[in-house]
């Protein structure tokens, strides 16, 4: 009752004012997976609601005000821990990394080097974010631009593909002409180089311009639209700038963490003030299954790139669940 008073009039006739348990484990179980796989998490809890019928929550998704937004910050605050708690050394490191270069005023270990590549990519999408993810999501958080968007995201998945696989080609065909009967090692290779700490970060990552860096965050703006990945997108921007998979994903996985972490403590008031009041029992609960899914996520996705495979399955998903989700709606099921 508290959150049907707080709403304005216009709101609240067509928001409904509770979230069952189903539908917040199968959101939840959904948005572990999406959020980490290149696959758009915005896209699929968009669509998702809409292939199972859930009308209400269909409604309360580009509401200017609705407890879909205290529900998703609970997801989102999950996904963050989920990758803190993977990459822990990492950060660790990377956070000491800081501290250290602030006390030294320069940038000498690759520790320091991916702390200050990590907050130049989070300038721009931590702007763009305060000042335009609340205007896009009322804007785009509608079940056929979110599929037509997720075809998108396949398209782009399988450009950058070719980009690098057409790249990595040309500066092998070239280094083995400039240096015959010599193994080539084009940027990006497996190789790892000690890097004047512990070396767990890869040499060819570190050696990423800060503008580089700039442009990937730049980038990943793009995933404000709902269909769009944030991971993808960073990902591909980091092969087409010459980063092997591997390292264009944990560079993905290192620069979403601050962001989602960010947008969801930005948005606490949203789970603790009205919006999540009635459903929070729920939102808990599709938290803890979205973070232990976010472990076990981001678990298989690490050893896929790890071996050096590609974007092109889950290219392929987008182009096949997003047609099929536009097909869906067109014929008004």
């Amino acid at each position: 009752m508290l959150l049907v008073q707080a709403l304005p009039a216009a709101v609240h006739e067509s928001v409904p004012t509770h979230l069952t348990w189903l539908q917040a484990i199968v959101v939840g179980f959904v948005q572990g997976v999406t959020e980490l796989f290149p696959v758009s998490s915005l896209g699929h809890s968009v669509l998702i609601p809409k292939l199972f019928g859930w009308n209400d929550l269909v409604r309360s998704q580009d509401a200017s005000e609705s407890f879909w937004l205290a529900f998703i910050v609970g997801l989102h605050v999950a996904n963050a821990l989920a990758l803190l708690v993977f990459f822990w050394r990492d950060w660790v490191r990377i956070i000491r990394g800081f501290f250290s270069s602030l006390a030294k005023r320069r940038v000498e270990t690759s520790a320091e080097k991916m702390a200050w590549l990590i907050i130049i990519a989070t300038i721009p999408v931590g702007i763009v974010g305060l000042e335009l993810e609340h205007k896009v999501r009322t804007l785009m958080a509608k079940p056929m631009l979110a599929a037509v968007f997720l075809m998108v995201n396949g398209l782009i998945l399988g450009l950058g593909e070719r980009v690098r696989a057409r790249d990595r080609a040309t500066f092998a065909h070239n280094a083995v002409a400039a240096r015959p009967g010599r193994d080539a090692h084009p940027a990006g290779t497996s190789e790892r180089l000690a890097t004047g700490d512990d070396g767990t970060i890869s040499p060819t990552l570190v050696s990423m311009s800060f503008k580089d860096a700039f442009l990937i965050g730049l980038v990943q703006c793009f995933a404000l639209i709902a269909g769009i990945s944030r991971d993808g997108i960073t990902m591909v921007a980091g092969l087409v700038r010459g980063l092997d998979n591997d390292d264009a994903a944990k560079f993905a996985f290192l620069l979403a963490t601050p962001v989602i972490a960010a947008a969801g403590i930005l948005k606490i008031g949203d789970l603790t003030g009205p919006l999540g009041a009635g459903v929070r029992g729920q939102i808990v609960g599709g938290a803890v299954v979205t973070f232990f899914v976010s472990l076990l996520a981001v678990r298989f996705l690490w050893g896929y790139f790890s071996k050096k495979r590609n974007l092109n399955p889950f290219a392929l998903y987008c182009l096949l669940f997003g047609g099929f989700m536009v097909i869906f709606i067109a014929a008004g099921a």
